[in-house]
């Protein structure tokens, strides 16, 4: 009776919250659950600020690294496969890579839209056997980070890249810009790839700020953020964070 209250009280929160349905499995086994930031570019997930709850979407959800750092609350559909799903359970994951189509009808060719996770994360939601794929409902979520946002600076001479990580809100960065202390306008900026953002400036020995806007329309300034004897490979956290 419990879990019939369970999955009436779920499907009402399906309704309500757009959860969609989708699959999901888990990869890294044998690997350092940090190490999975593959194609967004996260270099250890846990100094990303994002931890090992993470997952590979497929492209339907990966969308290109636009979902890179975006959070998505995933439940395993007992109602679908009660032999594996752990029922009561949910995980709010982050999106730190790509599940790659392999164009013969696996389950991260489009248009299906399919989660391999970190194995901390599939083991919250679901038994870890042999059955290796299981039906989930999912939604968007705001992401609940600690502390500020992260900026990490690469590249060098006229070609910075910037890593943004960390970020709340949506947690997906849309558009990002960029300001030297020497200049009084802002300077748009490129998506590399995955987290990593790109300007061909030469910012060198200045003060860094700059503008991020998220996918949900949020837009926030950092002002000052990375001091002028910044080089590359630092980190530096900013004291402000998107709700």
């Amino acid at each position: 009776m419990v879990s019939l209250i369970f999955f009436a009280m779920l499907s009402l929160a399906v309704a309500e919250a757009q959860w969609l349905p989708g699959h999901a499995t888990f990869y890294g086994a044998n690997q350092d659950p940090t190490s999975l930031g593959g194609a967004c570019g996260y270099d250890n997930t846990f100094h990303a600020g994002f931890g090992i709850d993470t997952a590979a979407l497929s492209g339907a959800l990966f969308r290109q690294g636009e979902a890179c750092g975006a959070c998505f609350e995933i439940a395993c559909d007992a109602g679908a496969d009660p032999q594996w799903c752990l029922g009561h359970a949910t995980v709010t994951v982050t999106a730190t890579n790509f599940c790659p189509p392999n164009n013969n009808g696996g389950w991260c060719d489009p248009p299906r839209r399919h989660f391999d996770m970190s194995l901390p994360a599939f083991s919250r939601i679901a038994r870890v056997g042999s059955e290796g794929i299981v039906p989930v409902l999912y939604r968007r979520v705001a992401c609940k980070r600690s502390g500020g946002v992260r900026f990490t600076l690469k590249g060098q001479g006229n070609f910075n890249l910037v890593m943004f990580s960390n970020v709340g809100g949506s947690g997906d960065v849309k558009a990002a810009w960029i300001r030297g202390s020497r200049a009084s306008t802002w300077s748009t900026m490129q998506r590399n790839w995955g987290a990593n953002w790109q300007t061909n400036a030469d910012y060198r020995n200045q003060r860094l700020s700059f503008r991020l806007a998220l996918g949900d329309g949020k837009t926030l300034e950092f002002s000052g953020v990375v001091p002028s004897s910044w080089s590359p490979g630092e980190t530096f956290v900013s004291q402000t964070q998107f709700s």
